[in-house]
């Protein structure tokens, strides 16, 4: 199952950032752009499912951005982020064929949302939409509903559990960077943080001793691993 491309052009560094590294833990795979010229080369170059564009931008605003776009994909759905809630603005994108938009300051649970949306109504969803249920050893998790079934039981999980077991399972026997695992779930790798993924993987141990197939070992210095073993 392949992850849905978004090209999100965002000229504010911080909100670019958050934006990818939100973005990413819920399974896409974002384009990150700082302005809208480097956005046209960006949209030139590769494959997108969905154009998130920030409106006022330097060198090529949002709105010029999005009609060079649709000139070569007319279908290619695109969602406006805008600091404006003026009547004009969102008459203009929706003239030029935008599908959607969000005002600043939002949510990114509402985005997530209106992300969702479009791809769903784009008939993508049931292609490109992040996995849902992750299967190794004898363990699954439910990342959805937030449960792991395991030999002995299900297991209810907190936010921060369902998504570093998904964070894992996404990349068995291969190594999970431990500051990218901290940004990714909890915004920053600060000590404060490290030593709250600490107590989380030591739970999350304890959970997987049920079988011993699957253990999480660590790469000292580097981050940890989740091992299935055949057998």
């Amino acid at each position: 199952m392949s992850k849905a491309k978004l090209l999100v052009v965002e000229d504010d560094p911080n909100l670019g950032d958050i934006l990818q590294e939100y973005l990413e833990m819920k399974g896409y795979e974002p384009t990150l752009c700082r302005d809208g010229e480097e956005g046209w080369n960006k949209f030139k170059k590769g494959k997108f499912d969905l154009c998130l564009l920030d409106i006022m931008m330097p060198k090529k605003d949002g709105f010029t951005l999005a009609k060079e776009i649709k000139k070569v994909e007319e279908n290619l759905p695109i969602l406006f982020l805008t600091a404006k809630n003026q009547k004009d603005d969102i008459i203009e994108g929706l003239k030029i064929g935008a599908d959607d938009y969000i005002t600043k300051p939002f949510s990114m649970e509402e985005l997530l949302l209106r992300v969702n949306a479009i791809l769903k109504r784009t008939h993508k969803s049931e292609d490109i939409n992040p996995l849902k249920i992750y299967t190794f050893g004898g363990f699954t998790l439910h990342y959805d509903e937030q449960f792991l079934d395991g030999p002995k039981g299900r297991h209810k999980l907190t936010s921060k559990e369902n998504e570093l077991i998904r964070l894992l399972a996404s990349e068995i026997n291969n190594l999970v960077n431990r500051s990218h695992a901290l940004k990714q779930i909890w915004g920053d790798d600060s000590y404060f943080n490290a030593r709250s993924m600490d107590v989380y993987l030591s739970k999350i141990r304890k959970l997987l001793k049920d079988d011993p197939k699957v253990q999480i070992i660590t790469v000292h210095g580097e981050g940890f691993k989740l091992i299935v073993s055949e057998g």
